[in-house]
């Protein structure tokens, strides 16, 4: 098991409850993996640097998750394929 922050960005296109909802189903995803949440910190809204998919803002979360490399893997290729979701990016502490 190795330690991670994972941050994402979810589209300021959806909204809040759906938001909230995204929130709870990685959550709930890690812990299902038999991983666990250290915190989940919401930043907001935030400005891009650039254009993202012509948006130029988005809601940033950031997660301090201890899991499995494999399960790592698996959870990036889900938030890949799941709407609403901007980008993703998990770092090893």
């Amino acid at each position: 098991m190795n330690k991670y922050e994972l941050l994402y960005i979810i589209s300021s296109d959806v909204a809040e409850e759906q938001r909230e909802e995204l929130i709870k189903k990685f959550s709930q995803y890690v812990e299902s993996k038999n991983g666990t949440i250290e915190g989940i910190d919401k930043w907001g809204m935030r400005k891009f640097a650039y254009p993202i998919d012509f948006k130029n803002e988005g809601f940033y979360v950031l997660m301090n998750i201890t899991m499995d490399p494999q399960e790592v893997d698996a959870m990036a290729k889900l938030m890949n394929i799941t709407e609403g979701i901007v980008r993703q990016m998990f770092v090893r502490k």
